[in-house]
């Protein structure tokens, strides 16, 4: 078995058929499917059992969240590479096909992520895409831009997880971990940091946009301020284990956290919230006007206007935004597939 792909559920039943679907529909074949049911209530795993395939493998456990979900699921794993694929997220046919040859021209690299296209709750295209850096990452630069953007994206040679396992008891016996369970948000920065900053493997994106990202334009505004100080958890667990990181990237990484919160509660209708995200990670890291000018007078602006705009005339604006930055990412895209994988390093959009 040459790939284990692991699929969390947790009271899913409205995405997990399409997730399943997806993974099942790779070009590439030499997997097994691991379902882990972190205590679902609801009918996901009942909709799960209705799919007859022999590499599908459906484990059970008390629920523990996303990290516990992907943990059980490593240590169940029998591949020499491991994927992830949240419940509510797809992948297009080709995705494992592309990241095992990544993996077998480029011996060096660890982690292989791809870009991401986003999608709306019905599964419709949104137009736009997560378009990071793809090379040349440093720890600085992923602690405070996260190119990986989201865990849906990934495929890691199990070498390096082994790498970075750690041991705890948290449920009542030693186990080994490799995200933290202790992290119920964050934890997947949390996890390719230690990476980063524990190995020498590279981490590296492929140009295609293989990830469907499911995103929720909505949501509760609280949930962004819940988010930073699960975020801020990480400079306090890296702080042990490698304080002269924190003490030169601390401050600019939680600049960069703090903007990027700012635009999803704009994104949440919550001018107030985005504004003052903004005023503070200016006020803890200035240099973000001078490192990166568009994108942060893009969020100051974007968190104004929605502040003293009426909202259809927001709304207007916001969808002649997203077409045109859709369309210069499909360029950008088709730009770098045909240029052989030899991407551009400036950024359009990274959520």
């Amino acid at each position: 078995m040459k790939l284990s792909v692991i699929i969390p559920v947790y009271n899913s039943e409205s995405s997990v058929a399409a997730t399943l679907r997806s993974v099942l529909a790779q070009t590439y074949d030499d997997f097994e499917v691991i379902i882990v049911d972190d205590g679902c209530t609801d009918n996901s795993i009942d909709i799960c059992k209705q799919f007859h395939d022999s590499r599908i493998k459906i484990i059970q456990q008390q629920n523990r969240g996303l990290a516990g979900a992907r943990n059980t699921g490593i240590r169940h794993a029998q591949g020499e590479y491991l994927a992830f694929v949240d419940s509510d997220d797809l992948w297009l046919a080709e995705k494992l096909a592309k990241h095992i040859q990544h993996f077998e021209r480029s011996p060096e690299v660890g982690v292989s992520f791809s870009r991401s296209s986003f999608i709306d709750d019905q599964g419709e295209p949104l137009g736009i895409y997560q378009m990071p850096k793809l090379t040349d990452i440093t720890p600085e630069y992923l602690f405070c831009r996260n190119p990986i953007s989201n865990g849906s994206s990934v495929v890691i040679r199990r070498i390096v997880l082994e790498a970075i396992k750690f041991q705890e008891n948290l449920y009542g016996e030693i186990e080994d971990f490799y995200f933290d369970d202790r992290f119920r948000q964050s934890e997947d920065i949390e996890c390719w940091l230690r990476i980063a900053l524990q190995t020498n493997w590279k981490i590296e994106g492929i140009p295609e946009a293989l990830t469907l990202y499911r995103v929720n334009m909505g949501g509760l505004s609280a949930n962004v301020l819940k988010q930073y100080e699960s975020w801020e958890q990480i400079l306090v667990k890296t702080q042990v284990y490698n304080p002269q990181f924190i003490d030169l990237w601390g401050n600019k990484a939680r600049a960069y956290q703090l903007r990027y919160l700012a635009r999803r509660a704009t994104r949440q209708r919550a001018p107030k919230i985005a504004v003052n995200l903004l005023h503070k990670a200016v006020g803890i890291y200035w240099r973000i006007f001078v490192e990166e000018p568009q994108r942060t007078f893009i969020s100051f602006g974007a968190a104004y206007l929605l502040w003293i705009l009426p909202q259809f005339l927001y709304q207007n604006l916001e969808k002649l935004m997203m077409q045109i930055t859709g369309a210069n990412q499909q360029r950008r895209i088709l730009h770098e597939q045909k240029s052989e994988f030899k991407p551009m390093n400036s950024e359009v959009f990274n959520s």
